[in-house]
C-alpha cells in the first residue's frame, strides 16, 4: 500500500514538472520548482536498505549536495520560497491574502525537511508529505480553473489537520531515535567508512561545507594517538561525571553522542571507548520538521547550517498547528511510546556532546512576515516544554543520568584555525588538580560571605552593579555553597558555581556584546529584583519593541520572566588569553566563554531535577545550595518549579571592575579587582592575564 501511494504521488508530481501546471496560474513557478525538488528527493530514496548516496562518485555527491541546499543558501535566499519576505511580495503581486504566502512558505520549509527522510528511507512520512503537497496544489489549481482566489482557510485547514494527523508517526520516531540502539544509519557510516576520504561526509545527507571537509583533512594529519587521547578526554569525563555524582554507570546500556559532522575520527574512537564501558552509542539526526524540531537549538548530529536566517525565520513555524489539542495529543503519544519502551529509556545514560565554535557572528533580521506565536501560543509553548521535560525526566530520571560537553574550533574561525585547535586541546586537558586547589581558595572565602557584589568596569563600557544573595550554611565544617567544578561533565576547567538565593539578589547585569545560542546580543541589560528578571533591553535593532521581542524569544523563551539559576566565577584565564590573543572572544562557545569571567545563568539551576541527590566537593563537604525558592516547589507544584532552559551570560575579565564577598558585619573581601584575582594563592591565574597586558 505504501509503495503504491509513493508511485501514485510521484507520478502526479512528475507530471507537474512536465507541463501539467497551467503557466498562467498564480504561483506557477512555486509549484513547478517545488515539484522538481521533490522529484530530486525521490531519486535518492533507496529501493532497498542501501543508502543511495553511497553509490555516487565524488563529483556527483558534491553536485547533488549543493543542489539539495542551493535554494536557501544566503546568496540565493532573496528569491527563495523559504524566505517569508519574498513569499509575501509574491503573494501581494497576485493580490492574495498575505496568509497564503505564510502557508506556502511553511509548506516549502517542511518539504525541505524531508531530505533526511529520503536519505534514511523513512517512507511513511516522506509519502505523506508528497500527498500533502498535491492536496495544496489542487486547492490552487481548482481555484484558478474557477477564476477565484484560493481560500486561505481551506489551505490552513489542510496543513493543520495534516500535522495533527501525522504527529503520532513523528513523535514515535523522535522518542525511539533518542533511546533505541537499533537505529544505526549514522553509526554505520562512521564505523564502516574510509574516514581518510571526505567523500563519506555526503552519505549523511546533511549540507557539507568547507568547514566539514577541512576538519576531516586536518584531523587526518594528527597521529592516531592524539585522536585516541582526544576521545579519551571526552569519554573519560563522561565516566567521571557518574563517579563523582555517585551514580551507577554499570546499570546503563546506552549513551547519545551529539556532534557536528567532520569529527568522525574522534567519534569512531569514542564509540569504541564507550563500548568498552558497556555502553552502546545512539546517534540521531537533529530533527528537521516543525512538529519535532527545537525552536532555538540543534540537538543530535548535524552538518553545516546552510543559512541561519532561514532557521531563524522558521523557528516558530509550529504556530500553524500549535493549540491545546495538539499539545495534549503530542504529550499522550510521547507517554505511550516511553511506556512501551521504558526499559530502553531507563537504561539511557544521557548525552555526550561535542560542540563546535568559530562560525561567523550572526545577527538575525526580524522578518515581520515570518510565522510567529500568538500570546496564547507562547504560553502554550512554555506549557508544552514543561510537560515534555517532566515526562522525559520521569522515564530517564535526572538523578540517574549524566552528560559531558567538550568543544573544538572549526576552520571558519580563520587563518589561525590549526593553532587555535591545538590551544583548545591544551585547554581541554589543563591540570584539574591545580585548578581544584586554587578554586577551593575562592570557595572558602565565599562560604564565609552573605552575598557577592559584582561591579562592571565603567571605563570599558560595562555598567553592571549587582548583588547576589548566597545560601546560609548551617554546618560550615561539613557544608559548602559553591561547587568546585573542574573538567568532568563540563570541559574545560574551571569555575566555582552556586544556586543563588533569589530574595536579596538585586541589580543590573550588563554586557556590551554577548553570543547566546549562536545569536549576537548587543548592549544587553537584564535587571533582577529578588532574583527574577524585572526589566530587559538590548540594542540589536533600532526599534525598542523589536529588541524586547528578540529577548523574549531568544533569552526568555516566551516565559514571562526567569530567575537567576546560577552565579559562577570562571577561572580559566588561559582560555581567556587564547580568546584575546587570537581575537576570537565573540566566537567562543558558552562552554568555554563561561570559564573566562563571572557568569549568570537565567532559567533553571545547574542541579535541575537532581536537587535531592547528595553531591560533595573534593574536600568532602556537601554542596547544599542546589535549589532556590522556585525549584523548591518541585514536590508541591512541579509545573511551576522548572523552566527547561538555562542560558549563561558572561562578563569578560576586561569588562570587570570588582567581585567582592560581603560579610555579615559589612566587611568585604575582594575576589577579583580590576580584572585580576585578588586572593593570595591565585597568582597563577593572573599570569595569562598579565601576559596580555
Amino acid at each position: 500500500m505504501l509503495d503504491e501511494r509513493l508511485e501514485l504521488s510521484t507520478d502526479r508530481i512528475r507530471r507537474m514538472t512536465d507541463g501539467d501546471i497551467p503557466a498562467e496560474m498564480p504561483f506557477y513557478a512555486y509549484f513547478r520548482d517545488t515539484a522538481e525538488f521533490l522529484i530530486l528527493l525521490r531519486s535518492i530514496l533507496p529501493e532497498g536498505d542501501y543508502n543511495e548516496l553511497c553509490k555516487l562518485n565524488p563529483e556527483e555527491a558534491v553536485k547533488l549536495n549543493h543542489e539539495l541546499y542551493r535554494d536557501i543558501l544566503p546568496e540565493n535566499y532573496g528569491s527563495s520560497y523559504g524566505n517569508p519576505e519574498y513569499m509575501k511580495d509574491l503573494s501581494s503581486g497576485y493580490g492574495y491574502d498575505p496568509k497564503l504566502s505564510q502557508y506556502l512558505c511553511f509548506l516549502y520549509a517542511q518539504l525541505r525537511g524531508l531530505i533526511p527522510y529520503a536519505v534514511e528511507n523513512r517512507r511513511e512520512i516522506f509519502v505523506s508529505y508528497l500527498e500533502l503537497f498535491i492536496q495544496v496544489y489542487d486547492i490552487f489549481l481548482f481555484a484558478f480553473k474557477d477564476s477565484v482566489i484560493p481560500d486561505p482557510g481551506e489551505v490552513y485547514e489542510t496543513l493543520y489537520w495534516f500535522e495533527r494527523d501525522n504527529i503520532d508517526i513523528l513523535v514515535k520516531d523522535m522518542v525511539l531515535d533518542r533511546i533505541s540502539c537499533e537505529r544505526t544509519f549514522a553509526l554505520d557510516i562512521i564505523m564502516n567508512s574510509d574516514l581518510t576520504d571526505t567523500r563519506y561526509l555526503y552519505d549523511f545527507g546533511e549540507y557539507i561545507s568547507e568547514n566539514e571537509i577541512k576538519t576531516v583533512r586536518f584531523l587526518n594529519t594528527l597521529p592516531k594517538k592524539e585522536i585516541e587521547e582526544m576521545a579519551a578526554t571526552y569519554t573519560g569525563a563522561y565516566r567521571t561525571g557518574f563517579i563523582k555524582a555517585g551514580k551507577p554507570l554499570d546499570k546503563k546500556i546506552s549513551v547519545n553522542i551529539r556532534y557536528c559532522l567532520g569529527f568522525e575520527l574522534i567519534i569512531r574512537e569514542a564509540v569504541k571507548q564507550f563500548n568498552e564501558m558497556g555502553l552502546q552509542v545512539i546517534l540521531y539526526r537533529s530533527p528537521s520538521l516543525a512538529g519535532i524540531r527545537s525552536s532555538h537549538i540543534r540537538t543530535g548530529y548535524y552538518g553545516a547550517i546552510p543559512n541561519r536566517q532561514f532557521d531563524y525565520d522558521h523557528k516558530e513555524d509550529s504556530a500553524i498547528f500549535l493549540d491545546n489539542e495538539y499539545v495534549t495529543r503530542k504529550i499522550d503519544i510521547m507517554r505511550s511510546v516511553y511506556e512501551e519502551n521504558k526499559k530502553l529509556a531507563k537504561g539511557h545514560a544521557g548525552p555526550a556532546v561535542i560542540e563546535v565554535f568559530g562560525e561567523d557572528p550572526f545577527t538575525p533580521k526580524s522578518h515581520g512576515s515570518a510565522l510567529k506565536f500568538s500570546k496564547k501560543q507562547q504560553d502554550l509553548f512554555v506549557s508544552y516544554s514543561d510537560q515534555a521535560g517532566r515526562l522525559s525526566n520521569e522515564y530517564i530520571p535526572g538523578d540517574e543520568r549524566s552528560f559531558t560537553i567538550i568543544a573544538y574550533p572549526i576552520p571558519e574561525i580563520g587563518k589561525d584555525y590549526e593553532a587555535v585547535f591545538k590551544e583548545t586541546v591544551k585547554i581541554n586537558t589543563l591540570d584539574s588538580e591545580a585548578y581544584e586547589k586554587m578554586q577551593q581558595i575562592i570557595i572558602d572565602e565565599l562560604d564565609r560571605a552573605e552575598r557577592v557584589h559584582i561591579l562592571g568596569n565603567r571605563e570599558a563600557g560595562n555598567e553592571t552593579d549587582l548583588f547576589v544573595e548566597l545560601c546560609k550554611l548551617n554546618d560550615p565544617e561539613h557544608e559548602t555553597i559553591f561547587e568546585n567544578c573542574v573538567a568532568d561533565v563540563n570541559i574545560p576547567v574551571g569555575e566555582v558555581f552556586t544556586s543563588p538565593v533569589l530574595k536579596g539578589t538585586n541589580g543590573l547585569l550588563h554586557v556590551t556584546e554577548v553570543y547566546l545560542e549562536g545569536l549576537k546580543f548587543t548592549d544587553l541589560r537584564v535587571r533582577f529584583k529578588d532574583g527574577v528578571i524585572s526589566e530587559y533591553s538590548c540594542k540589536n535593532f533600532d526599534d525598542d519593541g523589536e529588541n524586547r521581542k528578540f529577548i523574549e524569544e531568544n533569552l526568555l523563551f516566551h516565559h514571562k520572566t526567569l530567575p537567576m539559576g546560577e552565579f559562577a566565577i570562571g577561572t580559566n584565564t588561559t582560555a581567556y588569553r587564547m580568546s584575546r590573543e587570537y581575537n576570537i572572544g565573540g566566537r567562543l562557545p558558552i562552554l568555554i566563554g563561561e570559564k573566562t569571567g563571572p557568569h549568570f545563568a537565567v532559567g533553571d539551576t545547574c542541579y535541575s531535577h537532581e536537587e535531592d541527590v547528595n553531591i560533595y566537593n573534593p574536600d568532602g563537604k556537601e554542596i547544599v545550595a542546589k535549589s532556590n525558592e522556585i525549584s523548591d516547589k518541585r514536590s508541591t507544584d512541579p509545573a511551576s518549579a522548572y523552566f527547561f532552559c538555562h542560558t549563561d551570560i558572561t562578563i569578560p575579565y576586561d569588562e570587570l571592575c570588582l567581585i567582592e564577598a560581603v560579610h555579615k558585619d559589612g566587611s568585604v573581601t575582594e575576589i577579583i579587582k580590576d580584572g585580576l584575582f585578588a586572593l593570595k594563592g591565585l597568582e597563577e591565574l593572573n599570569e595569562p592575564l598579565r601576559a596580555l597586558s
